[in-house]
């Protein structure tokens, strides 16, 4: 039995729906409903009523909710307090980052936040953009940094969590010059004549980006893909060795474009061809309120206190810009 099969019925039980579980819970609602059968698997009996709705428990599955709440609370205590143990005396600020943001970002952003802030200790743990978002669900880290569009937002209940705008990030199509500067491939490319594309995995976060940019585009655009990888570093790796086009977060590019070694892909009539991204910093409100609403918390008493350089870190990011 997985604690997060709790954590996943816990939910179910506040949200009686399945769809909005899944949705709360990051998964898709056939891992959601898989997860929750594995869990009456365990327990040997049936914990929800399937012939109404809104879902309803089981008397077994009421019986279930009110142990989950207490089992689930005492191991996020203990946790709290092992993790105490560990951090005494550092205050080592913990921080889950999608890799693209990781590596280029993160460098940067800490540089400025130590001329201004000063020192923090911290520690990063590099993820995909649905681990990220976990680690903060889960209450694994102090703070997620990750990028924002209205268009893929974040399902994360603002009664529990509170963010802060750390910045924009342009998102836009480059390519190696050729040996007179000019770009190898420009789009928009021909029908007879595919331009090559280094693309995103399927699922990737940036990837989704890139199909809204030429979903908005008012240029047909011919591709062929070539390469296909999760991490916008590897596209950048493949787009200076003149594999083709990539669309990259300028924060990956620009010592790249001030030293010539890549170009915008797209002509200057072709505006059109970027978007616009938020980067956004996460925390857990550090407040009483019921987490019963947000259908992903697994117990209804408070957030666990920040970490003092924590919130006088987010303190001071609130000072800098919007938050909610």
């Amino acid at each position: 039995m997985e604690t997060k099969w709790l954590e996943d019925f816990v939910s179910l039980a506040e949200t009686r729906s399945f769809s909005r579980s899944a949705q709360l819970r990051h998964v898709t609602q056939p891992a959601f409903s898989r997860r929750i059968q594995s869990l009456e698997a365990w327990a040997g009996t049936d914990l929800v009523d399937r012939s109404s709705y809104p879902t309803r428990l089981t008397p077994a599955g009421e019986t279930l909710y009110d142990q989950s709440l207490e089992v689930l609370q005492a191991l996020q205590s203990t946790r709290a307090m092992m993790r105490g143990h560990t951090a005494a005396g550092q205050d080592v600020i913990e921080f889950a980052v999608p890799h693209t943001l990781a590596f280029t970002f993160f460098p940067a952003w800490v540089s400025a936040l130590r001329e201004k802030f000063g020192s923090i200790k911290s520690r990063l743990i590099a993820l995909n953009v649905h681990d990220a978002v976990m680690r903060l669900v889960e209450g694994s880290c102090d703070l997620l940094i990750a990028y924002h569009h209205p268009s893929q937002p974040y399902q994360l209940d603002a009664d529990r969590y509170e963010m802060v705008s750390l910045g924009e990030e342009v998102m836009a199509p480059y390519v190696k010059p050729d040996a007179d500067g000019a770009p190898m491939f420009q789009l928009p490319g021909r029908a007879g004549q595919p331009l090559p594309y280094l693309g995103y995995a399927p699922g990737a976060y940036l990837g989704q980006m890139v199909e809204l940019i030429l979903k908005q585009s008012g240029t047909a655009i011919h591709f062929d893909r070539v390469y296909e990888t999760d991490m916008a570093e590897g596209l950048k790796a493949m787009a200076l060795e003149g594999h083709g086009i990539a669309f990259l977060p300028f924060s990956a590019v620009k010592k790249d474009l001030r030293a010539r070694k890549l170009v915008s892909a797209a002509p200057p009539e072709m505006k059109d061809l970027q978007i616009t991204m938020e980067v956004r910093a996460y925390r857990q409100r550090p407040s009483g309120k019921e987490a019963g609403k947000s259908g992903v918390h697994t117990n209804r008493s408070a957030a666990p206190s920040p970490k003092r350089n924590a919130q006088a870190l987010w303190d001071y990011l609130l000072a800098q810009g919007p938050a909610s």
